[in-house]
């Protein structure tokens, strides 16, 4: 949607470093890390919460998937250890009401997240 930032940094009309792209999504910074390694991978398709998902969308979900193993081996934190998480409404943390995944990596992370 046009008022969505997300969608906005993939339609390239607001600016983002961007690691990885393809047809189907975007990888870039997180522009409030919370470890060394914070990248956001969103989808191109405005979805804006998990609960939004369909069954036609198990294919997007699990390509965004392998694309953070890609990005966790490229940005060497596979091997010493990395989290995925997608967060869902308010309670759950999320801020942008379009889905993304986060890749937290190059320090311990601590369990419960918070």
């Amino acid at each position: 949607t046009t008022d969505c930032i997300f969608c906005q940094i993939a339609d390239k009309k607001i600016p983002a470093n961007i690691i990885y792209e393809d047809d189907l999504v975007i990888a870039f910074d997180d522009l409030q890390p919370k470890a060394p390694v914070h990248k956001l991978i969103i989808p191109r398709q405005h979805i804006a919460t998990l609960n939004d998902l369909t069954p036609d969308n198990s294919q997007l979900i699990g390509h965004m998937t392998l694309v953070a193993a890609q990005l966790a081996r490229e940005l060497e934190v596979d091997a010493s250890g990395y989290r995925v998480l997608l967060n869902c409404n308010k309670d759950g943390g999320q801020v942008v009401f379009h889905i993304h995944m986060h890749l937290l990596g190059g320090r311990s992370l601590t369990w419960p997240p918070g």
